[in-house]
């Protein structure tokens, strides 16, 4: 008995080892990202990321006079605020051009229509392509899929003929269908891989019991599906918050439709030199951004690790 002792100890330790080591590639993957070292080097980026952005909001506070002789860091010897920069950019009116909270008002008008048309035609699309067999799906799949690698630079010269003719172009309806048409690729495909992991053995029980494609897709396809389409939802408003290009091409130029990056790349100036208010206007343009992500965080993690638990 003596000598067996030992012997089943070691091979316990042995067991103890082997069971502690992760046996999917998810656990080993997990284990290196959860390490000592790989959580120095995300404060390390976190803080290297955020720095400049920092700069940028104490210059936002600073005088002009500041901001144009001395660098952001040099406020801790010399501290010196003011809200005059948030004041202009706010409520002053040039000759030619309103107010910033006229543009904020008109990217509020632009961006959620611009973000709810593409996201609810490329649900419906993706049911569609996922579990509505119809001839010509997989080639007409594959297209749509091969249309994310197409520059939107090239259909915005033939969008904005088509629009001048339609009499759309210079309002919101021409920007929000352009906004539509370059994001429905990309939104179509990532919740058709979504919606198409659902369990089938759910979509055939809803059959079964006499559901039609109607109240599968409100009743079964929706609320599975919250995760993919907040995360969808918000990379969408960012990119159409955040857009000027479109914007610049189909609202016509117009203060009435123009959204708050015309605005803002109108506030540095002709030659930049009145960039301290710009740093003003783009950290309140962060406003609408922030709430939308942080009220829809939640749903925005679950749909970033949606199937991450397989393998």
């Amino acid at each position: 008995m003596a000598t067996t002792v030992p012997n089943v100890s070691r091979r316990a330790a042995r067991e103890t080892t082997v069971d502690a080591k992760p046996r999917t590639k998810t656990g080993r993957v997990k284990q290196k990202l959860t390490s000592r070292w790989a959580t120095t080097a995300a404060i390390v980026i976190a803080v290297v990321w955020t720095l400049p952005t920092f700069g940028l909001l104490i210059s936002s506070f600073r005088p002009e006079s500041e901001v144009n002789s001395s660098g952001w860091w040099t406020i801790f010897a010399n501290p010196a605020f003011t809200l005059e920069n948030y004041g202009s950019v706010l409520f002053s009116q040039g000759a030619s051009s309103a107010s910033l909270g006229s543009y904020f008002v008109n990217s509020l008008v632009i961006a959620i229509p611009g973000t709810l048309i593409p996201l609810a035609l490329a649900l419906m699309a993706a049911y569609a392509f996922a579990w509505i067999p119809f001839r010509g799906s997989g080639p007409l799949f594959v297209t749509v899929f091969a249309l994310q690698i197409v520059p939107l630079q090239m259909a915005l010269i033939p969008l904005l003929q088509i629009f001048t003719n339609m009499g759309i172009n210079g309002s919101f309806i021409g920007v929000w269908i352009a906004h539509a048409i370059f994001g429905l690729p990309l939104a179509t495909f990532l919740l058709h891989n979504f919606i198409s992991e659902i369990p089938g053995d759910v979509i055939e029980a809803a059959r079964v019991d006499g559901a039609s494609h109607t109240q599968i897709f409100t009743r079964i396809i929706i609320p599975l599906s919250l995760p993919a389409i907040a995360s969808i939802g918000i990379f969408q408003f960012l990119w159409v918050w955040n857009d000027l290009l479109v914007a610049l091409v189909f609202s016509g130029g117009t203060v009435d439709v123009a959204p708050l990056t015309q605005r803002l790349a109108e506030l540095s100036g002709s030659r930049g030199s009145d960039w301290h208010l710009l740093t003003a206007g783009a950290f309140v343009s962060l406003i609408v951004p922030l709430l939308v992500f942080f009220g829809l965080q939640r749903y925005f993690v679950r749909g970033l690790l949606a199937g991450s638990t397989k393998g």
